[in-house]
């Protein structure tokens, strides 16, 4: 695993980090507390020691699972959590419902801050978070008011690191005249290289760590996934055009084509691989879902994974064609 310092700080995070949006079960058709647990202990014992949640990951349950899994080990973690996404006040800017029927807020006023995370605290079993992120951005809360609270929550001690998630550039700019960030959390996969445009080479040029969330997209990218495949009731990818019968089939054929000869060549998985086209840029962190021990054993293997910059073509090959097809 290679590991590299988080934005400004010195903190150092293994390239992988534990995502637990799936762990949380919503959108993932239910979850499994011990295969979940499991998964967070062999990631952490095998070589991850950067663990991504949030309280909206299951209205909580992501944050509670990632507690009992690191139970005794808080100080081999680099513990990540986010705010701004509120089912239990309605101010702010609507976001979404729960499945439930609970509607969602983006939320960042600062009393609601400083009581998400003494709720995430609580929830986590600890007395600070290494970063603590925006976890969407709120058209109706003043920046200025946002990161003020959390350089006031850093003061303190109770946070250690800033980060923001689904920002756009101007908005990055905003939080920056009023203090450092260490971190931007965006979709970013070979099939979504939108951040690429902008944000990504502002993040370099000024120290922020860039951390891509969804970089096998959903699963897609493992080539594991068969086009015959019936998700569960619940499952977000429940008729998302990416995975139609026909796309399923045309992206593993050509993760066949273009990236098995890098499979061998690497020893590695098609997901793997997806994950080191990410970390083979500077100041860049893959973050991979686990629903279990045989899934945090795999994304493990990502961290160690070298591209030969001539191997980079068949990235290239790979994704000129799926944007083709």
């Amino acid at each position: 695993m290679r590991f590299i310092k988080l934005g400004t700080t010195d903190i150092k995070v293994s390239v992988v980090a534990l995502g637990t949006w799936a762990i949380g079960g919503q959108w993932w058709g239910g979850t499994d507390e011990k295969d979940s647990i499991e998964a967070i202990k062999a990631s952490v014992e095998e070589g991850i020691n950067f663990i991504d949640t949030a309280p909206a990951y299951g209205q909580g349950i992501s944050e509670q699972y990632v507690a009992r899994a690191i139970e005794g080990k808080r100080d081999k973690v680099v513990l990540a959590t986010k705010c701004g996404l509120r089912w239990d006040l309605a101010r702010g800017f609507h976001f979404f419902d729960y499945p439930s029927g609970e509607p969602v807020y983006r939320y960042l006023g600062s009393q609601s801050i400083e009581h998400e995370l003494d709720m995430s605290l609580k929830r986590l079993k600890t007395d600070y978070i290494d970063l603590y992120q925006t976890h969407w951005q709120d058209p109706t809360t003043p920046i200025s008011e946002t990161m003020e609270t959390l350089l006031r929550l850093k003061e303190k001690g109770k946070i250690r690191a800033i980060g923001v998630s689904n920002a756009s550039l101007d908005q990055i700019r905003q939080y920056l005249k009023y203090g450092a960030l260490d971190s931007d959390q965006e979709k970013y996969s070979m099939l979504d290289r939108s951040v690429e445009n902008e944000i990504l080479p502002f993040c370099q040029k000024n120290s922020i760590t860039m951390l891509a969330y969804s970089p096998i997209e959903k699963g897609l990218l493992t080539g594991k996934i068969s086009p015959e495949r019936k998700f569960s009731e619940g499952d977000s990818r429940i008729g998302d055009a990416m995975f139609s019968k026909e796309n399923i089939a045309r992206t593993n054929s050509l993760l066949e084509k273009h990236l098995k000869p890098l499979a061998d060549k690497y020893n590695a998985t098609y997901g793997n691989l997806a994950a080191a086209w990410i970390i083979r840029r500077p100041n860049s962190v893959a973050l991979l879902g686990a629903r279990n021990k045989k899934q945090a054993l795999e994304n493990v293997r990502s961290g160690s994974i070298l591209i030969d910059e001539e191997d980079s073509k068949m990235f290239d090959l790979f994704i000129s064609e799926y944007k083709k097809s």
